[in-house]
């Protein structure tokens, strides 16, 4: 990445996703309300459970830290990572009948999607420090921390072990906020495990709510180029602040800066976009893309996750959003263009 990020090339494993393995269950006859839908399918879910497979679809050699169920649901998982080329031997099975979390979607329309999620006793949170491996993180050109799984001990414990390994084997940072309110105790513990996390990371990817939570600041009015810049002090070489149907901007600590408007669909469901889009741009920064091919590439794949009925199984391949973005772009135009300064934020 333009000599911003150095990515060692003499590693076999481009990515390892730490977090969460969830199930998501989506309404068939959607557009109704949950109690109306009759017939609904099943997926492998949870954003970095995603991002890992949409890696994997571009071409990635991709790896796993996580736990799951020691059931038929967590065989269930497996079986779609090994069948996605997702390297599977650093994921472990609950010990104690832990189960995996199941989001229940409901899909109203194209604009309202809500989901009910069951996560007592779930599995993923057991991850413990003792299943993290050095010698695996050391593997991986990057590994992408997911937020949740620092929400509770033993994972959080975990999670922070890997940030540890990886700084020290300079392994690249992503840490992808992914904050779900419904894990965390209070807004002050989220922001203070999340604020230790982000001073680790050389990429930071969330929407604008999360940064400011992560801040502690919610409801705040600074610009985005100013909570860029926080980061920037740290580690951080590279933020992405989403801004859901706006588009996203991307802060580059060389005071480059881009925004992408995303690309007109019919939409199916208003979730998932982000993991689709993270996993085509991090796919484009270890390819050697530049900043705007990166976030053409995100912004593609995120808008085939939002017009997708599943997520995970509906990413697509290299080929598939090249021809996405060039059709869409010959009827359209131009979705990436650069912040200058006194624009918008």
């Amino acid at each position: 990445m333009e000599a911003l990020l150095n990515f060692d090339q003499s590693r076999d494993l481009d990515s390892i996703a730490l977090g969460r393995i969830c199930i998501d269950i989506n309404p068939v006859d959607y557009y109704k309300k949950w109690g109306d839908c009759i017939t609904f399918k099943k997926y492998v879910g949870g954003s970095p459970a995603n991002t890992a497979v949409g890696m994997a679809r571009l071409g990635k050699k991709v790896g796993f830290i996580g736990c799951i169920s020691n059931d038929q649901l967590g065989d269930y998982c497996l079986d779609v990572f090994n069948a996605e080329g997702v390297d599977t031997s650093s994921i472990v099975r609950a010990q104690n009948g832990e189960s995996l979390g199941l989001a229940f979607t409901e899909i109203l329309s194209e604009t309202e999607s809500s989901l009910v999620m069951y996560r007592d006793n779930v599995a993923d949170l057991q991850l413990q420090a003792s299943d993290v491996s050095s010698e695996y993180i050391s593997r991986a050109k990057l590994i992408i921390i997911s937020g949740t799984a620092l929400a509770a001990s033993p994972s959080r414990e975990a999670t922070l072990k890997a940030l540890e390994i990886a700084r020290k084997n300079g392994t690249i940072i992503v840490f992808d906020i992914d904050y779900r309110p419904y894990t965390w105790k209070n807004e002050e513990e989220t922001a203070l495990y999340f604020s230790i996390a982000a001073r680790y990371a050389h990429i930071i990817m969330g929407s604008r709510e999360e940064f400011d939570i992560m801040d502690g600041k919610r409801g705040s009015q600074r610009s985005d180029q100013e909570i860029a810049n926080n980061w920037f002090n740290e580690q951080a070489r590279l933020i992405i602040i989403k801004h859901g149907s706006a588009g996203s901007h991307a802060y580059v600590s060389d005071n480059r800066a881009y925004q992408v408007k995303p690309f007109p669909v019919k939409v199916i469901k208003s979730f998932g976009g982000g993991d689709g889009y993270s996993s085509a741009f991090l796919s484009g920064l270890l390819e050697g893309m530049s900043i705007p091919e990166c976030l053409e590439l995100g912004s593609a794949s995120a808008a085939i996750s939002v017009s997708s009925h599943g997520i995970s199984t509906d990413m697509g391949t290299m080929d598939t959003l090249r021809t996405f973005i060039s059709e869409k772009k010959a009827m359209y135009g131009e979705v990436v263009s650069p912040i200058t300064s006194g624009e918008l934020q």
